[in-house]
This record gives structure tokens, sequence and C-alpha cells, in this order.
């Protein structure tokens, strides 16, 4: 097999995390967390659900970028009623891309900088991070790994929750809220799996250390006694890639 692009190995290692989900919506917001879904439904869980982004739940997922001549192929339709009954159920599992993120695995798109009143930069406002966090299991993708995401302190703003106690609603448990199952980087994959729901470093992708990912993570981390390093995808794998993505898009989002 030639060289594998660093962008290849996320989407196929970040593919695993719905493997034993069943049949629950699978949302990839932006390119690498939608082949990741893509490539898991075709490949390591067939009961997973897709749409078209739109309002049908489809056979196979849709390639992105332009698609010629290619036919969705549309199964059943999913507007939104449907869709929340999903989220409010707990039958998704989203993968997004924060901002910022802390040693609790709070999530932000809101703001940063300043106080909420007078922020440094605003952004998007929360959008669906809060009933989507408390609802339904979330993973996150952060294309540049550094301490501007990977906070020292707490998140400029609290969009989502994670496993913070002192945030924590009176009556409600740590694991009845939070489900913040992996964080995939350009330079490891890392999930909560630490101690008290620490920050774990799970594997680190090749020619990266430990030391450079706690150089650029604003908390500590769990270090276990042997971190591999991320797998390589599969030659099916790659064909789904190149299947999903023909245009090559996914080459644009890891900056070198």
């Amino acid at each position: 097999m030639s060289e594998i692009a660093l962008v290849d190995r996320i989407i196929c290692a970040a593919a695993q995390v719905w493997k034993d989900d069943g049949e629950v919506l699978a949302t990839g917001i932006g390119i690498v967390p939608r082949l990741a879904a893509s490539v898991c439904m075709v490949s390591v869980n067939p009961d997973l659900m897709m749409t078209d982004s739109e309002s049908w739940i489809v056979q196979e997922p849709v390639p992105i970028g332009p698609r010629g001549d290619y036919q969705i192929k549309r199964e059943s339709h999913m507007g939104f009623a449907r869709i929340f009954d999903n989220v409010w159920g707990g039958k998704r599992h989203a993968m997004v891309g924060p901002t910022q993120v802390d040693r609790f695995g709070q999530g932000n798109i809101s703001m940063v900088g300043g106080d909420y009143a007078r922020p440094k930069s605003m952004m998007l406002g929360v959008r669906g991070f809060p009933g989507n966090s408390i609802s339904h299991a979330n993973s996150f993708f952060v294309p540049n790994h550094s301490t501007k995401v990977f906070v020292e302190g707490e998140v400029d703003m609290v969009a989502s929750v994670g496993y913070n106690p002192a945030r924590l609603a009176r009556g409600w448990s740590l694991h009845e809220v939070a489900d913040v199952r992996s964080i995939f980087t350009n330079l490891c994959v890392f999930d909560f799996g630490g101690p008290d729901h620490q920050a774990r470093l799970v594997s680190l992708h090749p020619g990266v250390t430990v030391a450079q990912v706690q150089e650029a993570t604003g908390f500590a981390l769990h270090i276990p006694e042997n971190v591999p390093t991320t797998a390589d995808p599969s030659a099916e794998q790659l064909a789904l890639l190149q299947r999903f993505d023909p245009h090559n898009l996914r080459a644009s989002v890891i900056k070198a």
C-alpha cells in the first residue's frame, strides 16, 4: 500500500465510533465526519442510518461534491419531526467540530475571548449543541490540535455538556447527562475514559509523540502505558473514500 494520507487515516479511524451503535442516525458535520459516517455505514455498521442532508433516509451514503449523473437512493422520509424523535430518544450519534474543548469535554461554538456580553469574536451561537449533548452521543473532529482549541481552563462559553460536576443539574449524574465518545485530531485520537472521565490518549498518528500531543493540549491527558499507532485504513476503506469523495475534497481539510 502506498503512503497513506493523514486525512484518510483519520476518517477511517473515525468511522469506528459508530461500530457498535446499531440502528442510530449518524450525523457528520463537515467533510471528515460525513465521510467517516459513510465509510462506517457501508463497511462496519450496515444498520447505521444517514440522510441526504435534506429530508430523506438514504439506502447508501451520498457522495460529496458535484455528483454528475449520480441519483440519490432515497429510502424513507425523514422530516424534522422524525429527526427530533431520534434526537430526544437518544437514537443519534453526531460528530461535530467545536471551536474549543476543555478537560471536561465541554464544547464551544458560540464565542471566544472577553465575556459573553462583549466577546472578542462571536461565532455561531450554541445552535443545537445543548439539546444534542444531553440527548445522544457525540464525538468531535478537530483539524488543528492546539491549545487554542483544547483550552487550559473552561471553554469560554459552554455550548455542549461534558463531565463537569460543577455544572451538573440537581438530581442528575454525569453518566446520565454526558456521552462524549471520541475526539479525532491531526495528531491523535483521545476520549474521556481516564480516571474520573479524564481525557485519555487512545492512539497517536504516525510520527507524532506523546510529548507533542501534551504540548498542544491545554490540560493534562491520561497517558496509558502503551499508546498504539492509529491503524492503517484497509484497501476497502480507501476505495470507499474514493467512491464517496471522488473529487478529493478531503485533501483540503488538514493543513500541512
